[in-house]
């Protein structure tokens, strides 16, 4: 892979076009806002998000930029990060990377590995050569997906281009952002499972039965709750490899918060950082997002590699201020005067459900071969809960 392949690949959500159109998939009051001592940012793209930081702003349903920027005006950044997230929001105060360093979830992130992958128990479960010698690399292998908003979908996009079977398990009153759902979905088939429910349930664990990999990006601890852990998964299928991505990672005072690429880049130094401390600029890519997700089809191939040669169940985490902590390490470049990068060669033209897609192919070759997508993004739900 060269660097032109992947810098395109790490914003491939730029070049997606629908019948020539582009997307944008940020909400309205989505956004950075001035505070009497700093700068917060909410993230409204969902509308139970828009409306729990409206309701904590004291601001009433419909609200929008002007009234938000008069709200946040009068009260510290990290007072609304703390006030959204209590009502159920995603907001996230800039700090400097001095601060968060010295942030109690910072010290918590530096303590994990970037990618950590253990075995859950002892190698009890059967030898398996996880799609070895077919195909391409991971023909035969069987994903499910119960991720959404980038990060993970780019995992099991990764891995479908690599000849998984790759079937995203949502629901019907979980939100998406259309744009970027249909972007991340190449190659993958779509089914609704209502998890609170006992039908659900019993059809995600038969699904399980049949899996190789699960990757998912609930909130720590979310998926326990519904039966659904690491062990329970290793129960139901020995042999499993879990994935789990999440914001802020499994330990410390924020394991459990919500959060996203743009918050992460706030609160961990990057956005203050790019905007010299007086305000926000983030990096020109959601590269937390992309990253993390590449980064985590790494680790459940390797996982799947380490449970070939030693039998076992695998869990495989990573966390968005994880990457961020490792990113920081490497250095910098003056990268203003960089040109972008030519793109056309890159693009690949599929027809769908949807239109004519546009979409930046998948980088990189493996022993020579390319990797791509099979099909075209499905509609939500459009496949049943089962196996092909």
């Amino acid at each position: 892979m060269d660097v032109r392949e992947a810098a395109v690949a790490f914003r491939d959500e730029r070049h997606f076009r629908v019948d020539g159109a582009g997307l944008n998939p940020w909400a309205a009051v989505s956004g950075d806002y001035r505070t009497v001592d700093g700068w917060v940012r909410l993230h409204c793209n969902f509308d139970h998000h828009r409306d729990a930081a409206l309701a904590a702003l004291g601001l009433p349903a419909g609200s929008g930029v002007d009234a938000v920027t008069r709200a946040c005006a009068g009260r510290s950044a990290v007072e609304l990060e703390e006030a959204v997230t209590a009502a159920g929001g995603c907001a996230a105060a800039m700090r400097s990377r001095a601060e968060w360093r010295a942030h109690p979830q910072g010290r918590a992130v530096a303590t994990l590995p970037l990618i950590g992958v253990t075995q859950m128990d002892g190698g009890r479960a059967e030898r398996d050569g996880g799609g070895a010698g077919r195909g391409r690399p991971l023909d035969g292998v069987r994903v499910l997906d119960l991720t959404r908003v980038i990060a993970g979908p780019v995992a099991t996009r990764t891995l479908a281009a690599h000849g998984a079977k790759v079937l995203g398990v949502g629901a019907d009153h979980l939100p998406e952002i259309p744009g970027l759902m249909i972007g991340t979905a190449f190659g993958k088939r779509s089914c609704h499972l209502d998890l609170r429910t006992r039908e659900g349930a019993a059809a995600l664990r038969d699904l399980v039965a049949g899996a190789d990999v699960l990757v998912q990006s609930y909130r720590p601890g979310a998926l326990e709750a519904l039966g659904f852990g690491p062990r329970e998964l290793a129960g139901i299928r020995p042999g499993i490899v879990c994935v789990d991505i999440s914001a802020y990672g499994s330990h410390g005072p924020w394991a459990g918060r919500r959060g996203f690429d743009s918050l992460v880049q706030m609160v961990c130094g990057m956005a203050h950082e790019g905007g010299n401390g007086l305000r926000p600029r983030p990096l020109p890519a959601q590269v937390l997002d992309h990253a993390t997700g590449y980064l985590a089809a790494f680790g459940a191939m390797a996982a799947l590699l380490r449970r070939s040669a030693e039998g076992g169940s695998w869990r495989v985490e990573l966390s968005l201020a994880r990457t961020a902590l490792w990113l920081d390490s490497l250095g910098r470049v003056d990268g203003g005067d960089t040109p972008e990068p030519e793109v056309a060669d890159l693009l690949g033209e599929m027809d769908s459900r949807f239109g004519r897609l546009t979409y930046v192919r998948p980088p990189g070759t493996v022993d020579g071969a390319s990797p791509y997508w099979a099909g075209p993004p499905p509609e939500r739900g459009e496949h049943p809960p089962a196996w092909w």
